[in-house]
């Protein structure tokens, strides 16, 4: 079971690995808005492999993969909201950077001594739920997944655990490596969000990261229908 396990691990971090429209839109919210709206949209990515995961052990996912006519309208879905979020960023493209957010003041208070929030954290909490939306709807829309989970993952579950139990040890495993990986990813843009907050690099990722997400939203359009 172990060495099934560190192969299936192995596999997994490959995929994991690889640069896709997850990376390009956290690369987006860590430099634009900094490392906490990076890892909230981390966090979001996350829960969309988790929601993936679920449906699997439902028999939603595989329904999915098996229907040209559902797969068809998630995966136009997926794409526009890909070209959706590349052209934002061409459109965006060089907009001036938030500056990192100051440390919480207390609340405002009313002529009763009540709490009133702030305009400024009003928006933080905005932004905070944009960035994770931003993730968990990029991995939802995302039909490959359904058949990477209910093609490949069974083939590398161990087959000393029940099939059900098998599935949902690499599905966590899935998460673990993309938390790791992107929260590392994120880490690292933060330590160089100086460079990033240039007039000029800022336009150019800006443009770049939008080319690649309507790039990767054509992708998904043009792929076949069935798997």
């Amino acid at each position: 079971m172990l060495t099934q396990l560190t192969a299936a691990t192995g596999v997994l971090a490959l995929l994991t690995l690889v640069p896709g429209p997850d990376m390009a839109i956290v690369t987006k919210r860590a430099v634009s808005r900094g490392r906490a709206d990076g890892l909230r949209t981390v966090g979001g990515i996350a829960v969309g492999l988790l929601l993936w995961g679920a449906l699997t052990a439902a028999g939603l996912a595989a329904l999915l993969a098996a229907s040209a006519g559902v797969y068809l309208v998630v995966k136009l879905a997926g794409a526009a909201y890909l070209g959706w979020l590349g052209i934002q960023c061409l459109r965006h493209a060089g907009a001036e950077a938030p500056p990192p957010s100051p440390s919480p003041s207390p609340s405002a208070k009313g002529h009763d001594g009540a709490s009133v929030p702030t305009r400024s954290n009003s928006t933080r909490d905005a932004t905070a739920g944009s960035a994770w939306r931003t993730g968990l709807l990029a991995n939802t829309l995302n039909p490959k997944i359904a058949v990477f989970y209910t093609g490949l993952l069974p083939t590398l579950a161990p087959p000393d655990l029940p099939p059900a139990a098998g599935m949902a040890l690499l599905v966590l495993v899935h998460v673990l490596l993309t938390l790791l990986w992107l929260g590392t990813y994120v880490y690292v843009l933060s330590r160089a969000r100086h460079f990033f907050a240039r007039a000029r690099v800022r336009r150019a990722l800006d443009r770049v990261t939008g080319m690649v997400l309507i790039a990767f939203g054509i992708r998904v359009a043009t792929a076949a229908s069935a798997p």
